[in-house]
């Protein structure tokens, strides 16, 4: 939200306090805490009347420092609020007559007391400051009161996140309001609204407020980032880095690490796609016709129409095109598939659970008792209330009956367009819950399948989030266009999602709006099959490759055998996510933040740490890419290119920049038939460009997430060393361009001469 009117001007109506000095410090339990008047004191007169802002200085771990600010703390406390790691880690307090410093493992905060001023600091270097302005009580129309928070963004500095954004990628002089919408890929709305940005310079700040907060990036002030809330009340925490890497983990560290997805998960979904018709023979039709033309599919999805219209969600099968959905799910998962349904919060008036759920107290109440509804989306409907425990254990038990039934995992859909004029039954206020209602909702529905599956099964496929939602991947990117631009905006949302701490991504391959011309279907397969996850789905037409053209076939089982032989070194990349918080997909200034070529690159990204991916966008195939410094070799044909420079070739549809980083050793399994298989049998450690003097250890996996072992490779000269540690099974080692070797078992170490 904007307050001023130019650089001199405040807006009409609206009155802006700032403190002026440090009058008072007092520290107890580890926490300081500051009392800053909005006025100078010459005299004690001037303590009578006006604004004293209390200020808050506590450490939660090391390199974070949390700042809360308050105006009024009479105010009734207001719910939900974010599960964020709360405690007291010690905090050293330096202070003398000018100033107050803090420090938090590396991380320095120093507040001028004379003239109210934030610097903060890390073995770096400043990272950024505020003046005066950095802290603000402010007086609105109508006796709104908001706060505000300023840092200053210095020159070539480029901000990320704010969770799933189409706009452009580095969020500079964007006005971003973190308030969850169902706009599309296509709009400045966003499914995934996260309070969380990360800085080039290695920091981040998080916005502890689940209600909306206003983000002003360089746009209100040009020379500042600005978050305000409306309220008497500001908390947020700065993270020092010094890596953007440190900074994503520290950010989850704080708000939950992801938790490791099944194996499973990474191979092909196949769905039925939303509006069209289909029935058994359908979905029969499409697993047999992917089987005949070899290739490998994990998931069959069943999208809406899986229930009777008008009565979403029910979560009763239609018999009338699915007459023994029981013997349907066993012959699916006979041939190996894991099934996924549709759902979604929202109880129509015509289900059988809207009078239960009404008469039970399990939905969404206008302030009147009236059940809240509406008739956008489904006629009449009403909104599951997961602030209830026994709607909670309501929902769930409708959901336990298809798991029982042979259901594998949940696409969790909407959960975007929450009312706040609505009464809930623990008393949270609407405006906090309008974006923490994908959380819960989430939360209900993983947890569950966490409970009945076991934590190594537990998947849901879910669209809307909030702080706390990478807790339960997978997340795709809602409903987009099938041409190269929404292409392009796809993959935007889905790197800032990846940069505000969510580990996993994966998007509609070919679009979902209209049908995808055969190239640009072919080209978003090769895309979507080198993401975390990988769907086909589509809104009014199938998303089979042969109804694209024979060459889409052949691209669709190229690509799907690729991925399912990469799972050795992707699950490997999981389990480091599920440890560090550190993404599989992530944007290239997350992996080389020294480079600043790096800093706006969103065509193109790292999945793990050692591939780079450049999908193409254009008819022509020309792939345009840019390679960092170091020797890159091509995944598919061995060349090795020199990086620093910026490249364009063409491709053909087998084909796209998919590059190995130097120093690189990776796994490579022995089936391109499904991603669940034995990752530490017969595997291939493929090494590629190591440097002179460089030392690298890769950590194997099992499909399980079990560490199986270490491989180090080390060279000096024209000398490889390869050392293995705690590889039980036969392995094979090859160095590019050189015969593969494999060596006995027992034997821990290998010398290659280049």
């Amino acid at each position: 939200m904007k307050f001023t009117d130019g650089n001199w001007l405040v807006r009409e109506g609206f009155q802006i306090y700032f403190p002026k000095l440090i009058h008072e410090v007092v520290e107890t339990d580890g926490k300081v805490t500051l009392y800053a008047p909005c006025k100078y004191i010459n005299h004690r007169g001037d303590t009578l009347d006006g604004p004293l802002l209390t200020i808050k200085i506590s450490a939660p771990i090391n390199d974070v420092i949390r700042v809360q600010t308050w105006h009024f703390k009479g105010g009734k406390a207001k719910y939900p609020k974010f599960d964020v790691l709360d405690q007291a880690n010690d905090i050293m307090l330096e202070e003398t007559d000018n100033s107050i410093s803090f420090t938090s493992g590396e991380l320095l905060l120093t507040i001028d007391k004379i003239n109210f001023s934030l610097s903060f600091k890390n073995d770096n270097g400043t990272l950024t400051d505020a003046d005066g302005k950095g802290l603000a009580w402010i007086k609105g129309p109508g006796n709104t009161t908001y706060m505000r928070g300023q840092l200053r963004l210095g020159v070539g500095e480029h901000v990320y996140g704010l969770g799933e954004r189409f706009t452009p990628f580095v969020k500079n002089g964007q006005s971003v309001d973190i308030w969850n919408r169902d706009g599309g890929t296509s709009s400045e709305q966003s499914y995934k609204n996260i309070p969380f940005y990360l800085s080039s310079k290695g920091y981040g700040v998080f916005v502890n407020h689940p209600e909306e907060v206003s983000f002003e990036l360089g746009s209100e002030t040009v020379s500042r980032s600005q978050f305000s809330v409306e309220g008497e009340y500001l908390d947020y925490y700065f993270i020092n880095g010094p890596t953007p890497k440190e900074v994503v983990s520290r950010y989850t560290e704080l708000t939950g690490k992801p938790a490791l997805p099944p194996a499973w998960s990474f191979g092909l979904w196949l769905s039925t796609s939303f509006t069209t018709d289909y029935n058994e023979k359908t979905v029969n039709h499409f697993v047999d016709g992917m089987e005949e033309r070899g290739i490998p599919l994990s998931v069959f999805h069943f999208d809406c129409f899986w229930m009777k219209e008008f009565e979403w969600s029910n979560f009763i099968w239609d018999r009338r095109n699915f007459p023994d959905p029981e013997g349907m799910l066993k012959r699916l998962k006979d041939k190996g598939l894991k099934i996924c349904v549709w759902i979604n919060p929202y109880i129509a008036q015509k289900s059988i659970l809207f009078n239960e759920g009404m008469e039970k107290g399990y939905l969404l109440k206008k302030p009147n008792g009236d059940i809240w509804q509406w008739d956008l989306w489904q006629a009449g409907m009403g909104i599951v209330d997961f602030t209830n425990p026994d709607a909670c254990r309501w929902y769930q038990g409708k959901l336990k009956a298809l798991l029982d039934m042979g259901v594998d995992s949940f696409k969790t859909d909407f959960g975007e367009r929450i009312p706040t004029d609505v009464m809930y039954y623990d008393g949270s206020d609407p405006q906090k819950m309008h974006n923490y209602y994908s959380f819960l909702f989430n939360k209900v529905v993983f947890g569950l399948l966490k409970e009945e599956k076991g934590k190594d099964e537990a998947i849901v496929f879910a669209r809307s989030a909030t702080t706390g939602g990478q807790q339960f991947p997978v997340h795709w990117g809602g409903d987009c266009d099938s041409t190269y631009d929404a292409m392009a905006e796809s993959l935007r949302g889905g790197l800032s999602l990846t940069t505000s701490g969510f580990g996993y991504w994966s998007h509609d391959i070919g679009g979902f709006e209209n049908t995808a011309s055969p190239d640009v279907f072919k080209r978003w397969t090769a895309f979507g099959l080198l993401s975390s996850h990988s769907r086909f789905h589509g809104s009014s037409s199938y998303r089979v490759p042969w109804n694209f053209d024979n060459e889409a076939v052949d691209v669709a089982r190229h690509f799907t055998k690729l991925k399912n032989s990469l799972m050795p070194y992707l699950y490997g990349q999981a389990v480091e996510n599920s440890e560090t918080g550190v993404p599989v997909m992530r944007s290239m200034v997350l992996e080389f933040p020294e480079d600043p070529l790096c800093e706006t690159l969103d065509r193109q990204y790292m999945l793990g740490d050692s591939i780079l991916v450049a999908p193409i966008f254009n008819e022509e195939g020309l792939g345009s890419f840019y390679l960092p410094k170091g020797r890159w070799t091509h995944l598919l044909t061995g060349e090795v290119m020199d990086g620093e420079r910026w490249i364009k070739e063409k491709y053909d549809y087998f084909s796209l920049p998919v590059f190995v980083r130097s120093n690189t050793i990776m796994p490579i399994g022995t089936s391109e038939e499904t991603p669940v298989y034995d990752y530490t049998a017969n595997v291939t450690f493929k090494i590629f460009q190591i440097e002179e003097g460089a030392s690298v250890k890769r950590k194997l996996v099992d499909y399980r997430g079990q560490q199986a072992g270490f491989v180090t490779v080390s060279r000096v000269n024209d000398e490889i060393e390869v050392n293995v540690e705690g590889i039980t099974k036969p392995y094979h080692i090859e160095y590019i361009g050189k015969e593969k070797i494999s060596p006995k078992l027992g034997e821990t170490k290998t010398k290659l001469i280049l």
